[in-house]
């Protein structure tokens, strides 16, 4: 098949700025490529892909939906980069024999049945704004088989009842080392946001005395600083945002990561990331891996890709 990946628009794909979907759909496009299926992503300009086909599109990012209240209204930016790459599907979709989107954003959903070529959806985002899930709903409804979500925890949030595919998630164990000795310390992986809970981390890294260290994208520098103050004791070492060769030796020397997630999250893909590289994974017992067992027996039952 001949298939368009529509990137998240609240940031560059390679970035960090979108989190576990940048993953997700790196991923993927790695499986998809490697059962003879053509694969082109269109990304926000500044994007990067080195394995990809990518088309990049100027314009302004969309705010992220977790900063808003529930009955927000939506809001478009004046020059929006995803009113851009929607034109961009529009004009070439008869070159495409399914498109799949990954924003959790009112337009993909909302053009779902102006579209001649299939629009299908990977919902990346648990229910945040009404005007958002009610558009989901409606495209449930009329296209029952174009909606997917990580897990079923993910999808109970818009309301039981709606026809999920449940996808899950998955990584490719070579790209991960096990290591078998830990230094003493702990693992916080995440972008550094508020939902994230950043704050219960560097809690109970000072009630351990352990150095917490820190890998993600810095998206909210005030919140950061504040973290900070309320944990003095904390040992915190930010470590940046780094690709999955570089992120995965870190983490793999430390002795847990901990989850403190403050919503929930539609999977949580650092949690398999650990496992895969033998780091015992703590955390709230909330969100997508309540059903833990699930996706651990995907995860070690023995083939290349789950």
């Amino acid at each position: 098949m001949r298939i368009l990946l529509m990137s998240t628009s609240v940031g560059p794909f390679g970035s960090g700025i979108g989190g576990g979907v940048e993953l997700t759909i790196y991923n993927l496009a790695q499986e998809l490529m490697a059962r003879s299926h053509q694969i082109q992503l269109v990304a926000p300009v500044g994007s990067s892909a080195d394995t990809l086909a990518l088309t990049t599109i100027p314009g302004e990012v969309h705010p992220f939906a977790q900063n808003e209240s529930r009955s927000a209204d939506i809001r478009v930016p004046a020059r929006s980069v995803l009113n851009a790459m929607w034109q961009f599907a529009q004009t070439l979709q008869h070159s495409y024999d399914l498109i799949l989107n990954f924003a959790y954003d009112w337009l993909p959903f909302y053009l779902t049945p102006f579209f001649d070529t299939p629009v299908a959806h990977f919902v990346s985002m648990g229910s945040l704004l009404d005007p958002i899930d009610d558009l989901i709903r409606q495209c449930a409804h009329r296209f029952p088989h174009r909606l997917g979500a990580y897990t079923q925890t993910q999808a109970d949030t818009f309301g039981l009842g709606l026809p999920w595919q449940i996808l899950s998630s998955g990584i490719d164990l070579n790209l991960y080392e096990y290591q078998p000795q830990a230094e003493p310390a702990l693992a916080w992986v995440a972008r550094i946001a508020p939902e994230k809970g950043l704050e219960d981390a560097a809690a109970a890294a000072a009630a351990t005395g352990l150095e917490l260290r820190i890998l993600g994208k810095m998206q909210d520098e005030s919140y950061w600083q504040w973290v900070q103050s309320q944990v003095p004791a904390a040992q915190l070492t930010y470590l940046g945002f780094h690709p999955t060769p570089v992120m995965q030796a870190h983490l793999g020397r430390c002795q847990g990561l901990l989850m403190t997630p403050k919503w929930i999250e539609a999977f949580g893909n650092v949690a398999i990331e650990a496992l895969a590289c033998g780091v015992p994974v703590i955390s709230y017992a909330r969100g997508a891996h309540r059903n833990h067992q699930t996706w651990q027996d995907r995860l070690f039952s023995g083939t290349r890709w789950h």
